[in-house]
Parts: C-alpha cells; sequence; structure tokens
C-alpha cells in the first residue's frame, strides 16, 4: 500500500479569478479603444497609432478566446501554468483565469470507458459528483480456501483535486484497481458462510460488518488520489462454479439434517404429552410392552415422509 508521503507535497489551492461578465465589459472597452486609434491614426496622420490600435485588439480577441472558463455545478478545473500547478477553481460560474494556464485532468477521456458514468469528453476538468464504481466479479479464496466470486459497488467522489490529478497517473484506474485489491484482502478475512457453532462473522452473513471493513480499508489506499469512499457493499457473492455443485448439495443436506431434528424434537414431546395424558385421566392403562409399542407407532406417524395408512385393530390389547 503507497504510503503518504512525497507524492502527497499537491495540496488543493483554491482559486477565487475575477468574474467573465466583468473582463468581457472591460475587454470591450478595450477594443474600442483599438479601433479608436486605428481611426484616429489613418485620420490625423499619426500613423503609429494605426498598429497600436490594430495590436491592442488582436491582444484583446486573444484574450477572449483563451481567458474565460465556465465551471458547471459539482465541477472543478486544475489549472497548470508553465508546467507548474497554478490552482484551482472549485465554485460554479463564469470565470476569467490567466490566459496561460490550462486545465488538466489525464482521466477525463477513461471517466465513460471504466464505467464510472459521465460524458467521456476530454474537457480537462473534473466531476466532483458522486460516481459509482461497479467492479467487475473475480474470483477470489475466502477464509477457509475455498474459491467464490464476488464484485463490489463503490460510491466516490473527489475531494482533492491537486492529489486526484498530480499524485497519481490516472485516478478512475487507481481506484478500479484498489479496489480490486482492498476485496482480496478483506474477502480471505472470512469464511463465506458461517460455521456450525455460529460463532462467527462470515461474508454472506456479515454484510454490514464486511461493508464497513471493505469502506476502510479502501480507504486508506485511495487516499494518496485525493479520493473520498461514500459507500463500499457487496453486489455479488457466491461460490466458484467448480465447487457451487458440492457446496449446495452441503447446503441441502444440513437443511435436510436441522429440519429432520426439528421434527423428532416436535414428535417425542408430543408423544410424552399423549401418554401423560392417557396415565392421568386414567384412559387406558398399558404396561411397558404396549407403552413401547405405542411409541414406535406415533413416532413412525409423525417423523414419516409420507402419509400413515390406519390399521383397525379389532383384538384385544389386553
Amino acid at each position: 500500500m503507497i504510503q503518504n508521503g512525497e507524492l502527497s507535497k499537491y495540496a488543493e489551492k483554491p482559486l477565487k479569478p475575477m468574474s467573465g461578465w466583468t473582463m468581457v465589459f472591460i475587454l470591450i472597452l478595450i477594443i474600442g479603444v483599438g479601433i479608436a486609434f486605428a481611426v484616429i491614426g489613418g485620420i490625423t496622420g499619426l500613423f503609429f497609432l494605426t498598429p497600436l490600435g490594430v495590436a491592442v485588439i488582436v491582444l484583446s480577441i486573444m484574450l477572449l478566446s483563451g481567458g474565460f472558463i465556465v465551471i458547471k455545478p459539482n465541477e472543478a478545473a486544475v489549472l497548470v501554468l508553465f508546467g507548474k500547478y497554478y490552482g484551482s477553481i472549485l465554485k460554479e460560474g463564469f470565470y476569467f483565469k490567466n490566459p496561460f494556464a490550462h486545465t488538466f485532468n489525464p482521466a477525463s477521456v477513461n471517466i465513460k470507458v471504466l464505467g464510472f458514468g459521465g460524458s467521456g469528453t476530454p474537457t480537462g476538468k473534473l466531476s466532483l459528483k458522486a460516481m459509482t464504481l461497479d467492479n467487475n466479479k473475480q474470483k477470489v479464496n475466502d477464509l477457509d480456501g475455498n474459491p467464490i466470486e464476488i464484485g463490489v459497488v463503490v460510491i466516490w467522489r473527489i475531494k482533492d483535486t491537486a492529489k486526484a490529478v498530480f499524485n497519481v497517473q490516472n485516478y478512475a484506474k487507481y481506484i478500479s484497481t484498489q479496489s480490486d485489491a482492498a476485496i482480496r484482502q478483506v474477502a480471505r478475512q472470512y469464511p463465506y458462510d458461517v460455521s456450525d457453532n455460529g460463532d462467527e462473522k462470515s461474508l454472506r452473513g456479515s454484510s454490514q460488518e464486511i461493508a464497513e471493513m471493505l469502506k476502510i480499508e479502501l480507504q486508506k489506499r485511495v487516499d494518496i488520489a485525493g479520493i473520498e469512499i461514500m459507500d463500499a457493499r457487496i453486489s455479488h457473492l457466491a461460490y466458484a462454479p467448480e465447487i457451487a455443485a458440492a457446496m449446495l448439495q452441503r447446503q441441502q443436506a444440513k437443511a435436510i439434517i436441522d429440519a429432520r431434528t426439528k421434527i423428532v424434537e416436535g414428535a417425542v414431546s408430543m408423544v410424552q404429552m399423549a401418554l401423560e395424558k392417557l396415565s392421568s385421566e386414567k384412559i387406558v392403562e398399558l404396561d411397558d410392552e404396549r407403552k413401547a409399542q405405542m411409541v414406535s407407532n406415533l413416532l413412525v406417524v409423525l417423523c414419516g415422509n409420507k402419509e400413515a395408512q390406519p390399521v383397525v385393530n379389532s383384538g384385544s390389547l389386553m
């Protein structure tokens, strides 16, 4: 796991650029001045004013075309000036920035490809919205060594734009890779299902605890990229195909045994109640041999898989 070290030197630096509408008004005035210089130079013969006015007009047009930027809600722009981090615009609006500073976001073209949503257009801006990573199913081993298939859904967002852009090559690929590693780390610490005594946590039975541990583990891994993990939960969990049939038979056998145990316990209590009722109300007196036969018959009737066929005994019980 990457530790916070030299890579963490880039901290987010919010910028407060000038309003774009204010700069538009100023540039229009400057263009008007440039036109006036060019006209006055042609009329008065002061020819040095003409090229000065043209230069002012050209410079104003360059500023109009390259100095403005629009930031939408839940969007940010990381600006780089001559190879160095210049700052981040974090609030929505229409702004005028340094025309030599350009937006930088190497992951913008990969967002849609990796399944995070978004347009995938290389605008150079970062989305601060909550995004969903539906990681592909992967085969891992649980605590007991059983191969299982597991997949997770991660809800995340960027909380530090500078770290997301400069500390990792591609934050979108980075969180996908770290999600795979976190799944393996967490899955191998728990069995797929609880043991017979039921005193331990499992991937299937302790979903809330596993989700919290997965979130903590993944957050440690992506802190360096300025990413906040909002939620992480298992979306798919199953035995691997090669052992799925055997594990299904095991679960079915356990369910049958549990059901039979309940049936036997209930049958024994019913037989005991019947004998006590017959004895207390003195309906009939049975010796030990008759009691044993009656118990046997009742257990067969109560514990059998099929309905019992009645047989009328026309003889004497004595």
